[in-house]
């Protein structure tokens, strides 16, 4: 076993490929004994942007395991975690392969589902929950929640075909809300999206300091999509004008209507199982904190974009329709899988 490779490729088998990227260890113990019980399930990957001695530190916990690899160098995308996602993919020995964020946490039971939905899919989108739920974690699930009852959430996980992703060409590593750029990247290809809001997958909350940092983050992704920004953007304005004019019935009535659509979502394919009433309930502080958020993500924007992992990323991500007439044109690919690593 090489130093920065680990466990050897297993052709044909199931894969998991978590890019992640720490300056500091707190964690390891909890999630070396997370990856272990997961590598009996399936191949994992790990494809670590860490400084040397951490990720010398990693390589010593999961090499035995897992495959622990650098990001490929020849990959340049400000978004770090996609540059981890292209060479993870590239070193898949499987054709089905879910890709997950390193607080992500599968048990045996929707790690099988989500992999048997590849099976009549390309994409899988399974729902994520937050557990333990600390106070900003019930808060930030308001906004899972209103996802839910308008749709759907994004999570921090998805399950992907193989050559369904070499197919479209990988995707633009450029944006902010890099899950949705493969979501679409993938459609615009012609691929089967299968949304499984029933699949509900673990999650650890961050800490109150990284959920305060998430507030701006959160509400730039909604660049994306325009006719959700331009709502989200009206709020700060009706609910600073209801204030001013004291129609305090307006405002008592808008909070009872965002908890009723926080609750929608709640109780649409089996959410009371994972998702508490305290939630919904917590759904009109989550507006008002996205009323003012939309607007200062408007900020970031005229600024040069929002700031990121040491980079400043304009774009949340490339419209459906511009994805649609570069594939139309032939465009060149962005990253061939190549041999596997």
């Amino acid at each position: 076993m090489t130093p920065g490779t680990g466990a050897a490729p297993a052709p044909g088998r199931d894969c998991y490929v978590l890019p992640l990227r720490w300056q500091q260890d707190h964690g390891i113990v909890e999630l070396t004994a997370y990856l272990r019980g997961l590598a009996r399930l399936c191949q994992v990957i790990i494809v670590d942007g860490s400084p040397d001695t951490v990720f010398a530190r990693h390589h010593r916990a999961w090499g035995a395991f897992a495959r622990h690899l650098r990001p490929d160098p020849g990959l340049a995308y400000r978004n770090g975690k996609v540059n981890g996602v292209i060479t993870g993919m590239r070193a898949a020995g499987g054709e089905r392969v879910i890709i997950a964020d390193d607080d992500v946490r599968y048990d045996s039971r929707p790690l099988a589902r989500v992999l048997g939905l590849l099976d009549d899919a390309d994409l899988v989108i399974p729902q994520n929950y937050f557990s333990p739920l600390p106070w900003h974690a019930a808060w930030d699930t308001a906004r899972t929640l209103v996802n839910r009852a308008a749709g759907t959430d994004y999570p921090g996980t998805l399950a992907v075909r193989r050559s369904a992703f070499f197919g479209a060409g990988c995707y633009d590593g450029d944006v902010l809300f890099e899950n949705l750029e493969l979501m679409r990247t993938l459609r615009a290809a012609g691929a089967r999206i299968a949304a499984a809001p029933q699949v509900h997958v673990r999650r650890l909350p961050p800490t109150a300091r990284q959920f305060a940092g998430q507030r701006i983050r959160q509400a730039y992704d909604s660049l994306a999509q325009p006719p959700r920004l331009a709502a989200e953007l009206a709020l700060l304005p009706a609910l600073v004008l209801a204030a001013a004019t004291r129609r305090y019935a307006a405002l008592g009535n808008a909070a009872v209507a965002a908890a009723g659509i926080a609750e929608i979502g709640r109780r649409r394919n089996g959410g009371t199982t994972v998702f508490p009433p305290v939630c919904s309930l917590l759904a009109p502080a989550w507006v008002a904190e996205r009323s003012v958020c939309s607007w200062l993500a408007i900020a970031c924007r005229l600024r040069g974009g929002v700031a990121y992992a040491g980079h400043r990323l304009p774009r949340a991500a490339t419209p459906v329709a511009v994805l649609r007439r570069t594939r139309a044109l032939g465009a060149p690919r962005s990253a061939e899988p190549g041999p596997r690593v």
